[in-house]
C-alpha cells in the first residue's frame, strides 16, 4: 500500500513539475529572451496566455459598426491593431503557453516567407483547421506538397484556365437571369455570390454542379464558423483528452459527413470508367486527383486522405475567396460611383455587349486596379502562420525553437509607412502602374495570395473568375448601396460582411 502511495505521489509530483515547466518556466524564459532583443508585447498570463484578452477585445470590437470609409483594422483584428501601435511592427504574444512572434516589418516578412520549407515551415494545423481542410495543399509539406502542387498547377493554369471561361460565363448568366425579376429592388449580393462561386468551382474543378456539392459547402461553412469561434480558446491537453466540447463533437460529425459526400462524387467518376461511359477519369481537377489516387506507380499515388483533403481545400478556397472578393468589390463600387463608371466604360469598350473572353480579360486594366485595391483593404485577415522548430536567425533576431511565427499581411496592407496616411481609403489609382510600382517593388508590402513558393495556386483562376463576373454585372446594371446596409466586416477565414451586402440594382437598358 505504501509503495502504491509512493508511486502515485511520485507520478503527481512529476506531472506537476512538467506542468509548471511547460506552462510557466518555458514561457517566462522565451519572453525574457525576446524582450532582451527589443521584442515586446503583452505579458504572458499563466495557462491562458493572451487568449482571454483577445476574446474580450474581439467581442467588444465586433459589437460596433463602422462608417463606410472607416479603417477596418480596429474591428477585425483589434488586438493586433492595439499591440502594433503599442509595441511596434513586430511583437510577442501568447496563444496559451505557446509564444507567437507576430511580424509586419517588410524585410523580416520577405525573409520568413522565402525560406518557408526549410527554416519557417507551415504550422501544424489546429484541430478545427485540420478537420476543415485536412491533408490538402494548405497544410502538407515536402515532397508530398510538391507532387500535389504540380497537379493543381496543371489544373488551374495556362490552357486549362482558358478552357474554364465558358463554364464561368454560363454560371454568371444563370445568376443574372434570376436578377431580372429584382431590378429596382434590394438584393443581398454576398449570398448571391456564394451560390455563384459554389457553382463555378463545382463546374470547373469537379465536373458537377452546385446541387451535387451543396451539402459539402454547407458543412465546410459550419466548420469554418466553429474554427473561428475556437481560434483563441486555450486547449489544455489532459482535460481535452478526457472531455470533448460540443463544438469538437459537431466538428467530428461534419468531417465524417464531408468525407462521405466527397467519396460519393469520386465513386460516380470512377463508375463512369468502369461502366465504359468514359475512357479516363477526366482532365479537370477531380479527374487528376482520382487518376493519382488510382495510379499503379506507388511513388505517384496519393492516399484517400490526400484526395479528400484536396477536394475539401478546393471546394472551400475556390468558393470562399471569390465570394468575399466579389461582394466587397460591389460594396466599394456602390459607394464610389465614379470608379463604378470608369470600370463600366472599360468593360463596354473591350467587350461591348458580348460575353468576356480570355484575351479581353487580360486587357481590363481599371478592373485589375479595383481588384488589387479591394484585396488590399478587404483581403484575408488571419495572416500566414508558420512555426520555428529549431533555433534560427531572422534578420538580427535569434529565435528559440518551438515558438510560432505569424506573418500579418493585413497589417502591411494598412501600414501608413508603406501606403501613406490614407492607407485605409479606397484608391485604386495606387495600382495604375501595376503592383510593383505601387509597392516600390517591395514584394512584402502587398501579398493577398501569399508570397514565396507557397503562394496561392488558385490566384489566376480567382482573378479571372472575378473579372468575368464583374464585367457581366457592369454590362447590365448600375448599383447603389441600400439604406438597409450596415457596415460590419467580420473575420471568418476570409473577411465576410456580418449582415450581408444589400444593394439596389438598376438595369442599364431601362436607363437608355
Amino acid at each position: 500500500m505504501e509503495l502504491v502511495i509512493l508511486v502515485l505521489c511520485s507520478f503527481f509530483l512529476f506531472a506537476l513539475i512538467k506542468f509548471l515547466y511547460d506552462y510557466l518556466w518555458i514561457p517566462l524564459r522565451v519572453q525574457h529572451m525576446l524582450n532582451s532583443q527589443g521584442i515586446r508585447g503583452p505579458p504572458y498570463r499563466f495557462i491562458h496566455g493572451n487568449n482571454k484578452e483577445i476574446i474580450e477585445m474581439r467581442k467588444e470590437a465586433l459589437s460596433k459598426t463602422l462608417g463606410l470609409t472607416d479603417e477596418i483594422l480596429p474591428r477585425v483584428q483589434p488586438h493586433m491593431y492595439t499591440w502594433i501601435n503599442k509595441y511596434g511592427r513586430n511583437y510577442l504574444c501568447w496563444n496559451g503557453p505557446r509564444a507567437e512572434l507576430v511580424i509586419s516589418e517588410p524585410d523580416l516578412v520577405k525573409e520568413a516567407l522565402k525560406n518557408t520549407e526549410t527554416t519557417f515551415p507551415k504550422r501544424k494545423p489546429s484541430i478545427y483547421f485540420d478537420k476543415l481542410l485536412g491533408k490538402g495543399l494548405a497544410t502538407i509539406e515536402g515532397e508530398k506538397w510538391a507532387r500535389h502542387r504540380k497537379l493543381a498547377n496543371y489544373a488551374f493554369h495556362g490552357e486549362s484556365l482558358k478552357n474554364m471561361t465558358p463554364a464561368v460565363v454560363a454560371s454568371v448568366e444563370n445568376m443574372l437571369e434570376k436578377w431580372k425579376d429584382r431590378e429596382g429592388k434590394e438584393i443581398e449580393v454576398f449570398g448571391e455570390f456564394r451560390l455563384l462561386t459554389s457553382e463555378v468551382i463545382s463546374r470547373t474543378a469537379f465536373g458537377s454542379n452546385y446541387l451535387e456539392g451543396e451539402q459539402i459547402f454547407a458543412m465546410l461553412n459550419k466548420l469554418s464558423i466553429l474554427l473561428n469561434r475556437n481560434a483563441f480558446k486555450t486547449r489544455i491537453p489532459f482535460i481535452n483528452m478526457v472531455w470533448k466540447t460540443a463544438d469538437l463533437i459537431e466538428s467530428d460529425t461534419l468531417k465524417k459527413g464531408i468525407q462521405e459526400c466527397v467519396m460519393s462524387i469520386v465513386k460516380k467518376r470512377e463508375d463512369k470508367v468502369v461502366n465504359g461511359e468514359a475512357d479516363n477519369f477526366g482532365n479537370d481537377f477531380l479527374g487528376l486527383l482520382v487518376s493519382a489516387y488510382r495510379d499503379s506507380d506507388e511513388k505517384n499515388r496519393i492516399s484517400l486522405e490526400d484526395l479528400v483533403g484536396e477536394c475539401k481545400t478546393f471546394y472551400f478556397a475556390g468558393q470562399e475567396t471569390v465570394n468575399s472578393l466579389l461582394a466587397w468589390i460591389v460594396f466599394l463600387l456602390a459607394v464610389h460611383g465614379d470608379w463604378q463608371g470608369k470600370a463600366r466604360r472599360e468593360v463596354i469598350k473591350i467587350f461591348g455587349n458580348q460575353n468576356p473572353d480570355p484575351d479581353g480579360i487580360t486587357k481590363l486594366k481599371t478592373i485589375s486596379m479595383i481588384i488589387n485595391e479591394t484585396l488590399r483593404l478587404y483581403g484575408p485577415t488571419n495572416g500566414l502562420p508558420r512555426e520555428i522548430r529549431r533555433e534560427v536567425q531572422l534578420g538580427k533576431l535569434v529565435l528559440p525553437a518551438n515558438i510560432n511565427l505569424l506573418v500579418q499581411n493585413i497589417a502591411l496592407h494598412y501600414d501608413p509607412h508603406l501606403w501613406g496616411d490614407d492607407a485605409h481609403l479606397f484608391k485604386p489609382e495606387r495600382f495604375a502602374d501595376g503592383i510593383g510600382k505601387a509597392t516600390n517593388y517591395n514584394a512584402a508590402a502587398y501579398f493577398p495570395f501569399g508570397l514565396g513558393p507557397r503562394s496561392c495556386v488558385g490566384m489566376a483562376f480567382a482573378t479571372a473568375e472575378t473579372k468575368i463576373a464583374l464585367s457581366m454585372i457592369l454590362q447590365r446594371y448600375t448599383f447603389t448601396l441600400s439604406p438597409a446596409y450596415v457596415h460590419s466586416p467580420t473575420p471568418i477565414i476570409a473577411l465576410r460582411p456580418q449582415h450581408g451586402i444589400q444593394i439596389i440594382l438598376e438595369s442599364l437598358h431601362n436607363d437608355a
